[in-house]
């Protein structure tokens, strides 16, 4: 079924993601898997290519185009090329809104040129070791110091972590006001007491860098205070549905592209003197993903253009994520199977999108949490 929900204008953004995918990003790939996190300069190339910042208004150097359509086409692209280690989504549909929505006027005219620029790499903190998407365990504390707070605490599986330059910190203010006594406090590179654990070795997404972070006594200025204070629940609230339907624009994206791939394979590959494609079981194997897909990818397009509208709400967008990363994680073992021996090789697209996709379901809210919110709304 043809797409409807783009315009000549996204598909001509499409052409300029896939060319700068194809010189920037993946002759380095393989590279920046090796190391664990990717290069500097090609933060700086999407900086220059105007792939930063999109919906930041221009006087701060985005694009000022608060269109979600173009994020979502920027989205679609890097999981259809498995860029996932340029945390590009996380830091424009992410930590975007965040600056642009909760930030001061100086603090906007601090922070974001550089976040454009891609001068600026940024972060959000807040799953600790002892607290992930339960938001009253977070135990990161910033007492209240006259002139500053000071930090203290450590948060873990932080995705930009070691190359983050801002890094938006949830911790507690108020001892006492459980998942509302939160605020958002911005760590700079260069605090004192700002330390980076280890690149956490993942068993997918190697060229994500991902740490461990450390607070000691980090006097963190009261001008690096974002939004209100003890606000950080609402904030983290208003936010979570761009950020699940993102996750869950990659992960239909990513199915699409898998079975693309698997299809060209079992066409090709011969088993018992005929393709594969000649059996009965796999062309039925085919055909049920193509139709979850093809009934999936509608509710999701139907999602992006109510959320472009300011009508997406959180039911809504947690269906998205949990039904459409499912879908992705279902797709991917699948097709891996009709892969045989080769699916288990690294160098097949199809075997690193196994183990990339495997977070997918994890991290923005587990598939569990998302059907107790969908739950929860139908049986209150």
């Amino acid at each position: 079924m043809r797409r409807q929900i783009f315009d000549a204008e996204h598909e001509a953004f499409r052409a300029t993601v896939r060319t700068f995918l194809g010189k920037e990003v993946l002759p380095h790939y393989e590279r920046w898997e090796k190391a664990g996190v990717v290069s500097r300069d090609v933060w700086l190339a999407a900086g220059r290519q105007g792939l930063l910042g999109p919906a930041v208004p221009e006087e701060y150097g985005g694009g000022g185009n608060t269109d979600y359509r173009y994020s979502a086409v920027l989205t679609e692209e890097f999981a259809r090329a498995g860029a996932s280690g340029l945390a590009i989504g996380l830091h424009n549909d992410v930590i975007g809104p965040y600056l642009t929505s909760l930030a001061t006027e100086e603090q906007k005219r601090r922070w974001l040129p550089g976040f454009c620029s891609g001068e600026t790499v940024t972060a959000i903190a807040m799953t600790e070791p002892g607290a992930g998407s339960d938001l009253q365990g977070i135990r990161t504390t910033a007492e209240d110091q006259g002139d500053h707070w000071l930090l203290n605490g450590s948060k873990t599986f932080i995705s930009n972590g070691i190359l983050a330059d801002l890094v938006i910190v949830v911790a507690r203010t108020a001892p006492e006001g459980g998942a509302k006594g939160l605020s958002l406090l911005v760590v700079e590179r260069g605090m004192a007491g700002f330390e980076r654990g280890r690149n956490l070795d993942k068993i997918g997404q190697k060229a994500q860098d991902t740490a461990e972070l450390f607070f000691q006594d980090v006097r963190v200025p009261k001008e690096n205070l974002l939004g209100r204070l003890d606000g950080a629940f609402v904030h983290l609230m208003t936010n979570l549905a761009q950020e699940r339907l993102s996750i869950a624009v990659a992960a239909v994206a990513v199915a699409e592209h898998l079975l693309e791939i698997t299809t060209r394979y079992v066409k090709e590959r011969e088993a018992f003197g005929r393709p594969l494609a000649k059996l009965q079981h796999i062309r039925f194997e085919i055909a049920e993903m193509a139709t979850e897909c093809a009934v999936t990818r509608t509710f999701l397009d139907r999602c992006i253009v109510d959320h472009g509208e300011g009508r997406l709400d959180a039911v809504h967008a947690s269906m998205a994520k949990w039904w459409a990363t499912e879908l992705q994680k279902r797709v991917a073992d699948r097709c891996l199977q009709l892969h045989g021996g080769y699916g288990y090789m690294a160098e097949y697209r199809v075997a690193r999108a196994f183990t990339d996709g495997r977070i997918q379901t994890i991290y923005g809210g587990t598939t569990e949490i998302m059907k107790e919110i969908i739950g929860r709304s139908l049986l209150s």
